[in-house]
C-alpha cells in the first residue's frame, strides 16, 4: 500500500474513515496489529503509534486478552455538555426540520484557518436553517476540519444536522461557547423570517479532541425564541 505523509498519522485517518463512515460500527473489533503491521508494511511500533492515538481520542479501546475494538459514542453525556438543536426542539414537544443552504468542501481560506487554527488543509463549509414547529428556529454557520473528521466529507447533512452527526460520531475533549447579543442582519432577517434590526443571540462554538480543533459553529436564534437557564447550588 503506498501512503504518503507520516505513516502512522496515515494509518490513524484510514481507521478513523472506516468507523466515522459507519463500515465499522461501535462494538466491531478492529484488525489485530499484526494484520495492520502486514496491510502497511510498517513496524509494530508505527501500528501501536497510531492506535495509542485513536484511544487517546476516544475512538477505539483496547480489552486485556481480547482485542481492540470500535468505542461506543458517548451521545447522552455530549448532548447534556454540547446542546443538540434536534434534541432542544424534541423536548419542547415541536416538529423539526432542518434546511441545508450550501455545503461546499474548499482548501481552508484565511478565516477558515483562523477560526480552525489550522495552517492549511480542506474544511467543509456548511449552513443551514433549523425549524421548530414550522417557524425557523436557528440559522447555524459551521466548518469541520476534514483533517480531523475525514468521515465528514461523505455525510448527506440534508437529512442529519451536522451538530448531531458530530455528537454521535466523534469524542471531543474541550469545548468553548461564546455567546453575544446581536441585531439581526440581512441574512438573519431572511432565514429567521424577523424583522430588520431585532434582538438575537449568537452561540459561537469551538471543539477540540486533544490538540486538534475539530470544529468551529455559529448558531444565530431569534431573541424571543431562545433562552439560556442555569441551575447552581453554592
Amino acid at each position: 500500500m503506498k501512503l504518503s505523509g507520516a505513516l502512522h498519522a496515515q494509518i490513524r485517518r484510514d481507521i478513523e474513515v472506516r468507523i466515522m463512515s459507519g463500515e465499522w460500527k461501535p462494538g466491531d473489533r478492529i484488525p489485530y496489529e499484526h494484520q495492520l503491521m502486514a496491510t502497511y508494511g510498517c513496524s509494530r511500533m508505527t501500528v501501536n503509534r497510531a492506535l495509542r492515538a485513536l484511544v487517546e481520542a476516544g475512538l477505539i479501546e483496547s480489552r486485556k486478552r481480547a482485542g481492540t475494538f470500535v468505542s461506543h459514542p458517548r451521545i447522552h453525556r455530549a448532548a447534556l455538555e454540547i446542546p443538540d438543536i434536534r434534541d432542544e426542539v424534541a423536548q419542547q414537544g415541536e416538529d423539526y426540520r432542518l434546511d441545508l443552504d450550501r455545503r461546499e468542501i474548499r482548501a481552508a481560506n484565511e478565516e477558515d484557518r483562523r477560526l480552525l487554527q489550522i495552517d492549511g488543509g480542506s474544511v467543509l463549509a456548511i449552513e443551514c436553517r433549523h425549524h421548530a414547529g414550522g417557524r425557523p428556529y436557528a440559522l447555524e454557520r459551521r466548518l469541520i476540519n476534514l483533517a480531523a473528521v475525514p468521515g465528514a466529507a461523505d455525510v448527506d447533512f440534508a437529512v442529519e444536522p451536522p451538530g448531531s452527526w458530530l455528537l454521535a460520531h466523534v469524542p471531543w475533549t474541550e469545548a468553548e461557547h461564546r455567546i453575544t447579543a446581536v441585531n439581526a442582519g440581512a441574512k438573519e432577517l431572511v432565514a429567521l423570517g424577523i424583522a430588520a434590526g431585532a434582538a438575537c443571540m449568537a452561540l459561537e462554538r469551538w471543539t477540540w479532541r486533544g490538540a486538534e480543533r475539530i470544529t468551529y459553529a455559529r448558531q444565530v436564534y431569534p431573541g424571543d425564541r431562545y433562552a439560556l437557564v442555569a441551575h447552581f447550588r453554592p
